[in-house]
């Protein structure tokens, strides 16, 4: 579902990430592993269309994404949660949710009864505003809405981070239910002390170079 192809990017001429390759199967849960500062991010916003690398290429279930921008790879199937969550304050969380349809011009009715149906704590949630919700409940937002266009390849940028234990617990069980029904999905930590047993697969990244581990994913 995505290959990435020995890419560099730089930002304001310094390099971040070096000659990175790696590849995510269609419902497979890779983790990218690595320090603050590593690069996780920075690849993340690469495949979303956020930077262009500057050499290599990034495929979406087999077609180039060069040229393609942003908002064209979320209709193709690309749902990104970043770190920060970015909910708008003033609206509602069914407002925030909806955003990725609205901004596609799209009526997503059916898909979105499918994601109250699916994380069933954001359609209790979908009247408060979102400076009501705590950082979990963010989280989980930003989780539904990265599943309103179609998503094929879903990445979470450091989806446990800052979370409490119960909401964390919940966020890792969605996920797994999402790579079982066949969605592709990377998701960035610090260390694997979330999300160990459910890895298939783990990419460490270090100053921009990203090496493939063994498999993780425990019984």
């Amino acid at each position: 579902m995505l290959n990435v192809a020995g890419i560099d990017v730089s930002i304001q001429s310094v390099r971040i990430l070096r000659d990175v390759s790696l590849s995510v199967r269609k419902g497979q849960l890779a983790g990218l592993i690595g320090r603050n500062g590593a690069g996780k991010t920075t690849l993340m916003r690469t495949i979303v269309g956020a930077l262009a690398p500057g050499r290599g290429q990034i495929e979406l279930d087999g077609r180039p994404l060069s040229g393609v921008p942003s908002h064209a790879r979320t209709r193709m199937g690309i749902g990104y949660m970043p770190e920060d969550r970015r909910i708008v304050p003033q609206l509602t969380v069914e407002e925030n949710v909806l955003l990725p349809a609205w901004a596609a011009g799209e009526d997503r009715r059916e898909r979105l009864a499918r994601i109250y149906a699916l994380i069933p704590e954001v359609a209790a949630l979908k009247d408060r505003k979102g400076l009501q919700l705590s950082g979990g409940q963010q989280k989980l937002t930003a989780l539904a809405r990265a599943l309103m266009c179609g998503t094929k390849l879903l990445l979470l940028d450091e989806p446990f981070e800052g979370v409490a234990p119960v909401l964390a617990q919940r966020l890792a069980e969605v996920v797994a239910l999402l790579r079982d029904e066949g969605l592709a999905v990377m998701l960035s930590e610090s260390d694997l002390s979330h999300s160990r047993r459910l890895l298939d697969v783990v990419f460490r990244i270090d100053r921009g170079e990203v090496t493939r581990a063994a498999e993780e994913r425990g019984p």
